[in-house]
C-alpha cells in the first residue's frame, strides 16, 4: 500500500504517525489530535511548507500509525518512539529550554514522578521536552493511575486521599517496601522509553517469581498491569500484513503461507484458577470470533505444560469432531517445553502435520519443531512483529480471563 492510500485510511482519532524512507529508516515520529487531518496536511499540494518539512515529505514512502484513546496519551507514546527509534528530522526540541519536562527523582528513597521545565544535575531523570504542557499534566494523570507513585513533597506521616483512590501506594504508612517501589518505578521507566515488550517480559517473569514465592496480592498486582498496557495494543499501528505472513512462511520453511494462525496461553497463580486461551488471526489481523477460553479441568496445582497438553487437546479434538477448518500454523506462548507437549497431543490426534512453534518470552527466541536451535531474528522483522503482537494477544486475553474468574471466587 503507497502513502496515499494509507493517508486515505487513516482513522480520525489521536494518534502517533511513523514516516520512513524506502530502506525502512525512521525518519520523523509525531502526535495528531486527528490522524488523518495532520497527515494529510504533509502532501497537500496548495500548502506552502518549510524548507525542512518539504525535505522530510520527499522522503517518505511509507507511513505507519498508531491509534490512541486521547491525545494526551499520544504524546507519550511519541516522546517514547522518538526516544527509542531516533529519527533524523525530530531535532526540534532537542535544545528548546521552555517547553516542560517529567522529571523522575530517583535520587529520592521513594521516587516522585513530576512535571517541571527545568533540567537540573541533581540525579534525577528527565523525559521530554514535550510540546504541551495541559497534553502532559493529563497524561501525568494516566501514569498515575497505571505507576501509582506518591505525589507528596513531603512523606507524610499518615494516607493521603490519593492512597484511598489507589493512585498512591501508600510508602508513608508502610504499605509498600523500598524493593516493591522500586519495581515499579523500573517499570515507569521502561514505559516512558517506548521499551513496552521489555515491560510485559519484565511483568510477565515478575508475576511468576512472586507467585512461587506465594505473594499472591503482589502476583496479581502484576496481572493487572500486564492487561492495562494491553487495552493500548501494538496491533492498531499500521502493518502489512502479507509481508509478514511471507516472510514467516520464508522463516519456517512452510509450503504455503499461514493465513489461519491460532496461538494459546495459559494462565494461572500457584494453579489458582488456572486457564487457557485461544486467538484466532486470519491474514494478520485478529479475528475475535475464532477466541476461545478454556477453564483448565484436570491439573491441580502449578504445572503449566499439563496445562497446555489439556487446552491443546481439547481444542483439536473439538475441531476434528466439529469437522471445523484447522489451522495452516499454531503458535505456543513459551519456550521448547511448552512446544515440545503441544507437538505431543498434535501427533496423538494425527495433527502432527500442522506446523506448530513456540515464542519464548524472554528473549523473543523462536522454537520449531525440525530445528535444533532457536530461531533468533532481528527486532525489525516484519515476521517477529506479527508473531509478538498474536503471542501479546493470547497472553492478554488469558490474563482477562483469569482475572474474571479469580473476582469471581473472591465474592464468593
Amino acid at each position: 500500500m503507497g502513502v496515499k492510500e494509507t493517508v486515505n485510511n487513516l482513522p480520525h482519532t489521536p494518534g502517533v504517525y511513523i514516516m520512513k524512507n524506502a530502506s525502512g529508516e525512521v525518519l520523523y515520529v509525531g502526535k495528531a489530535n486527528d490522524l488523518k487531518k495532520r497527515v494529510s496536511s504533509y502532501f497537500q499540494r496548495s500548502k506552502k511548507h518549510p524548507e525542512r518539512i518539504e525535505s522530510l515529505v520527499s522522503r517518505v514512502t511509507e507511513i505507519d500509525f498508531l491509534p490512541v484513546s486521547t491525545s494526551a496519551e499520544a504524546l507519550i507514546y511519541e516522546n517514547g518512539l522518538i526516544k527509542q527509534l531516533s529519527p533524523k528530522y525530530n531535532v526540534a526540541l532537542r535544545d528548546d529550554k521552555s517547553y516542560p519536562l517529567l522529571k523522575l527523582t530517583v535520587n529520592e528513597k521513594f521516587p516522585r514522578l513530576i512535571l517541571t521545565r527545568e533540567r537540573k544535575d541533581d540525579g534525577s531523570i528527565y523525559y521530554g521536552p514535550y510540546t504541551s504542557a495541559k497534553l502532559l499534566k493529563e497524561a501525568l494523570k494516566i501514569l498515575q493511575k497505571l505507576f501509582p507513585l506518591r505525589t507528596c513533597n513531603k512523606m507524610p506521616k499518615r494516607e493521603c486521599l490519593y492512597f484511598s483512590i489507589r493512585e498512591c501506594m501508600g510508602p508513608c504508612i508502610g504499605k509498600i517496601d523500598e524493593e516493591r517501589y522500586n519495581n515499579m518505578v523500573t517499570q515507569l521507566r521502561l514505559f516512558l522509553e517506548g521499551r513496552r515488550a521489555e515491560l510485559i517480559r519484565f511483568l510477565a517473569g515478575k508475576m511468576k517469581e512472586l507467585s512461587k514465592e506465594e505473594r499472591f496480592e503482589e502476583a496479581m498486582e502484576c496481572r493487572d498491569r500486564m492487561e492495562a498496557l494491553s487495552t493500548v495494543r501494538e496491533d492498531r499501528v499500521y502493518y502489512k500484513p502479507i509481508e509478514e505472513l511471507e516472510e514467516l512462511r520464508r522463516i519456517l520453511g512452510i509450503k504455503e503461507r499461514p493465513e489461519r494462525i491460532e496461538a494459546f496461553d495459559v494462565s494461572n497463580i500457584m494453579g489458582e484458577e488456572a486457564c487457557g486461551s485461544l486467538v484466532y488471526f486470519y491474514k494478520g489481523k485478529p479475528d475475535k470470533n475464532g477466541y476461545r477460553r478454556f477453564r483448565i479441568k484436570t491439573v491441580k496445582g502449578m504445572d503449566d505444560y499439563s496445562m497446555m497438553r489439556e487446552i491443546v487437546r481439547r481444542r483439536y479434538t473439538r475441531s476434528l469432531d466439529e469437522k471445523k477448518p484447522l489451522p495452516d500454523l499454531i503458535v505456543i506462548d513459551g519456550g521448547k517445553g511448552h512446544l515440545g507437549v503441544a507437538l505431543d497431543e498434535l501427533r496423538k490426534l494425527s495433527l502432527g502435520n500442522i506446523p506448530a512453534i513456540g515464542i519464548a518470552k524472554q528473549f523473543e527466541h523462536i522454537y520449531a519443531e525440525d530445528r535444533k536451535e532457536p530461531i533468533v531474528l532481528p527486532k525489525e522483522s516484519k515476521a517477529l512483529h506479527l508473531l509478538e503482537r498474536i503471542r501479546d494477544e493470547a497472553h492478554r486475553f488469558a490474563i482477562s480471563y483469569h482475572k474474571k474468574l479469580m473476582s469471581k471466587r473472591m465474592l464468593k
